[in-house]
């Protein structure tokens, strides 16, 4: 039993502890809004030392234990309401059904939408991070210099904070829901020190820059993926209809007579269902990939 915080630090850092193994997402939010509502409190009763108000506290926001399993059982419910559901019959379907039943996962259908997002997201984070790490450096001879290159930290933990929610409504995974908190305030010169030594600041630019030639494969993947297979299965439809009269040759581009015999109609809208279920696996675990390398970019360094 940890004896009752006498200090902010020491109340996070016990929370802290009594958090240990949940995911550094859920850790993150539960220091934030700890830290913010403590300081707030502090700063309400200006006449009083930090371990008398935390001594005052302790019955309406609770010890750090109690605060950690209020978190862990918020975040057990809220898993179990969103989880998935899983058909009784899944495990005895046949080996094909069970290939097809990609299409029944709502995960892969957001994830590839975010295979195609990704290159206008791509683009402007790219631009983002270039002009700002340019101008920052451009106006560090200035007195704007500094301000600017906090302003530009700041828009750009904005913008990953943003992208981990969106991760999260396409993926299903925890991600952050809170930034994470500046701490007490300090000088202007201290600040910039912590700004440029916390891991989290170059991590979150990384991630930024990177996005975009990730976007690029992403949406060429989806793109090649969607044309490749939507073209297999139409491409005989078409060339039936052309040689039934139904579409003049300016309507259809491709009709060689091979195309409308009936054993090629099967094997080519066959193998256009092949590629686009394909496809949606390939989208559904790189929208886990992407997760992956959110969580260690924007969220492990600095929990």
């Amino acid at each position: 039993m940890n004896s009752a915080p006498r200090s902010i630090e020491e109340y996070l850092r016990q929370l802290r502890a009594a958090l240990a193994g949940a995911d550094p997402a859920l850790v993150q939010d539960a220091l934030y809004d700890a830290e913010e509502y403590l300081r707030a409190e502090l700063a309400a009763h200006p006449g009083k030392s930090e371990g008398d108000v935390l001594e005052l506290i302790a019955t309406t926001y609770g010890a750090p234990e109690e605060v950690a399993a209020a978190y862990r059982d918020n975040e057990a419910k809220v898993n179990a309401a969103l989880r998935q559901p899983v058909p009784r019959a899944a495990q005895s379907r046949g080996a094909i059904r069970r290939f097809f039943s990609i299409y029944s996962d709502a995960r892969a259908y957001t994830s590839l939408f975010y295979m195609l997002l990704t290159l206008a997201t791509g683009i402007a984070y790219f631009v983002f991070v270039v002009t700002g790490l340019s101008l920052s450096a451009g106006f560090a001879v200035l007195i704007i210099g500094l301000p600017f290159f906090i302003v530009f930290i700041g828009i750009a933990r904005v913008l990953a904070l943003g992208e981990g929610r969106l991760l999260e409504a396409i993926s299903g995974e925890r991600m952050p829901r809170r930034p994470v908190h500046p701490g007490p305030k300090a000088n202007f010169f201290k600040r910039i020190v912590e700004m440029l030594s916390d891991v989290r600041t170059w991590t979150t630019l990384a991630y930024l820059v990177v996005m975009l030639p990730l976007g690029i494969v992403y949406f060429t993947i989806a793109v090649a993926g969607i044309a490749l297979g939507g073209g297999l299965i139409a491409a005989p439809f078409a060339t039936v209809a052309h040689h039934l009269g139904w579409m003049t040759q300016q309507d259809v581009s491709i009709h060689p007579a091979w195309l409308a015999l009936p054993v090629t109609l099967p094997l080519l809208v066959g193998l256009g269902l092949l590629v686009l279920t394909a496809l949606m696996y390939l989208a559904r675990a790189i929208g886990r990939f992407q997760v992956g390398l959110a969580r260690t970019l924007l969220v492990k360094p600095g929990t």
